[in-house]
């Protein structure tokens, strides 16, 4: 059912952009970047409660943080998209026990932060403004958290951060746009105003905007994690991540899909940390 009504969507647009390319491709990019999940539910609540909670703020926008506090380094989360801070429950759980500082951020337009939509550059910004607050030694990205934390590093060169994690993170933007575009169905039409609405937004064609490229230029040292069997990000793109990222390791997983959120992949998480 969702599937059809996804097509009958890219269907209706399609046929829009005949009579106005520019709507159809404002009603596209809204799409994209629209997270429909990612609100806090009353159990998330509850566990989310148990931190020191901290408002920040970007460009007059709230940025909801949740910190543990431990003795040992500060680790920071940023978890992907369509989720919040509670997804990374067990890992908390974990590496409190452990004695370590935890701070972990909601995204933009996802859990108690707020603006009128979602993408891994705006992410990054986010990411910077708590990183400056709390002064991270190492930052853990799931899936466009881990592409917007390098893209954070990649421009604002965060001195304390040493370490990098990323899990199921994505390479190549374009990738994820063409996924998107595929699933829609949308033709060429709406495809290439999606491509002048990135570059008149952001000033960057989408084919520059690439976690590996930007990893080249980054000196920490990384640990990926990817399952085989992810069906959101291609295990080929952490395969592009680990040959650009020169002082990085991949630990390749299999059957657990695209949330890694598993006891296993925490043991692999607290190794590298403490290592």
């Amino acid at each position: 059912m969702e599937k059809y009504l996804v097509h009958t969507i890219g269907k209706f647009y399609n046929v829009i952009s005949y009579i106005s390319a520019s709507y159809a491709g404002d009603k596209a990019i809204s799409l994209f970047t629209k997270p429909r999940k990612g609100q806090i539910t009353e159990e998330q609540d509850e566990f989310l409660g148990t931190a020191f909670q901290e408002e920040l703020q970007f460009e007059k926008k709230p940025i909801m943080t949740y910190r543990w506090l431990g003795k040992k380094k500060t680790i920071l989360l940023a978890h992907g998209w369509e989720s919040n801070s509670a997804r990374w429950k067990p890992l908390v759980f974990k590496l409190k026990n452990k004695g370590f500082n935890i701070i972990a951020l909601d995204a933009p337009a996802h859990g108690y932060s707020k603006n009128n939509s979602f993408n891994a550059i705006l992410y990054s910004d986010y990411i910077n403004v708590v990183a400056q607050r709390f002064q991270p030694e190492i930052i853990i990205g799931h899936s466009v958290g881990g592409m917007a934390a390098v893209f954070c590093q990649n421009k604002y060169k965060l001195k304390s951060v040493q370490k990098l994690i990323l899990l199921g993170a994505p390479s190549e933007f374009k990738n994820i746009l063409k996924r998107y575009t595929d699933m829609l169905g949308y033709n060429e039409r709406i495809v290439n105003q999606l491509n002048s609405i990135i570059i008149e937004r952001f000033g960057n064609d989408p084919n520059n905007y690439s976690t590996a490229k930007y990893l080249e230029s980054i000196n920490s040292q990384g640990l990926i994690i990817h399952d085989e069997d992810d069906d959101v990000i291609p295990y080929t793109e952490a395969i592009q991540i680990k040959q650009s990222f020169k002082n990085s390791k991949l630990i390749t997983t299999k059957g657990l899909g695209h949330s890694l959120n598993n006891e296993t992949v925490a043991s692999f998480i607290s190794d590298f940390i403490e290592a």
